[in-house]
């Protein structure tokens, strides 16, 4: 099952700001939405209250160190490498051919070696920010396909999806 991660990040590489997203764009949302449905989504807590809760029509796994948390709807994993096991086997009963990484920057980081795609959303605008997502390694990604956002009017700024396939290197 491919791990794939899905994230929109601004020109100056700003992925969040003060635990939310620091742009409106509708028409991201929307194309999360259909990217993701019927998808095992693993996040991490800070992301997951960012949202405020669970997504429907997904599994959501949530990773977290305290013991405390817990959501209905949501299943907890203590470490990525339990979540990415949890997320094969809910996908693997959903039917789901790809388990979607959605955040955060340790989350990303973390799952990054193990992604096989990554659907990156370019926000075309610089803005303040406190979570960054690192460029990606040219050696390692190759763009395999490219498409404009339309901009609607509950958008902020344009955007582009371009996704990315690993190409066989490591990291």
């Amino acid at each position: 099952m491919k791990v794939s991660l899905v994230v929109a990040v601004s020109e100056n590489g700003v992925i969040g700001r003060d635990g939310g997203l620091p742009w409106r764009l509708s028409s991201d949302l929307k194309m999360f939405r259909r990217l993701t449905m019927d998808k095992p989504l693993v996040m991490g807590r800070k992301t997951f209250d960012s949202i405020g809760k669970p997504l429907d029509g997904r599994d959501n796994i949530v990773i977290t160190r305290d013991p405390a948390f817990e959501v209905a709807g949501v299943s907890v994993c203590d470490s990525v490498t339990d979540a990415l096991t949890l997320a094969r086997i809910l996908g693997t009963t959903r039917g789901a051919d790809e388990i979607m990484v959605i955040g955060g920057v340790a989350v990303f980081e973390a799952t990054l070696p193990v992604a096989d795609r990554i659907y990156f959303t370019r926000v075309h605008a610089d803005v303040e920010g406190d979570r960054h997502f690192a460029p990606l390694d040219d050696a390692v990604w190759r763009e395999v396909s490219r498409e404009g956002l339309p901009q609607g009017p509950r958008d902020e700024h344009a955007a582009t999806l371009i996704i990315y396939e690993r190409t066989g290197a490591t990291e």
